[in-house]
């Protein structure tokens, strides 16, 4: 089953990478997960690996993901290495001073035959909202972090003259 969902940010995308791609952050804007840990050495980039967890009704379902594309400003993706088989994406693209910004996620149980599509199509919809609230939720974030640091500069200008 794929879902993807995509909203503007109105800062650039330098602003959006920087919580994208923060691990330590990740419990702070995305909604549904209960999990999401470093495993091993390495905490960033390519290579690096999670334990993740997401609420899908009463049931938490994930495992363990590694980061097999991550290009700053722009993309970060994951597969499964361990439970569910799971693929997901953050592309984020400027347009015109905002961040059009992306999550991808396909999932499904391998080898469940009717069962498991039947089970993969009713997660489908709160998978889905989840992605939706996950992403209003960095909009949020992202948009106050901007004018944070607008009100610095200004402040800074102000002082300088």
């Amino acid at each position: 089953m794929r879902v993807a969902e995509s909203i503007v940010v109105n800062a650039p995308p330098e602003r959006v990478w920087e919580l994208v791609s923060d691990p330590e952050r990740y419990l702070h804007f995305m909604s549904g997960i209960t999990r999401w840990s470093v495993e091993g050495e390495r905490a960033t980039g390519l290579g690096a690996r999670y334990r993740m967890l997401l609420r899908v009704g009463s049931a938490e379902v994930g495992g363990l993901i590694e980061l097999v594309e991550f290009k700053p400003g722009r993309d970060l993706a994951w597969t499964s290495v361990t439970g569910i088989d799971q693929r997901g994406r953050w592309r984020i693209r400027e347009r015109g001073g905002a961040s059009r910004v992306e999550l991808r996620l396909q999932y499904g149980v391998a080898g469940s035959g009717i069962w498991g599509w039947i089970a993969e199509s009713l997660a489908a919809r709160t998978v889905r909202g989840h992605l939706r609230r996950s992403l209003q939720q960095l909009k949020r974030q992202v948009e106050h972090e901007q004018l944070r640091v607008q009100a610095a500069e200004r402040r800074s200008a102000r002082a300088a003259s």
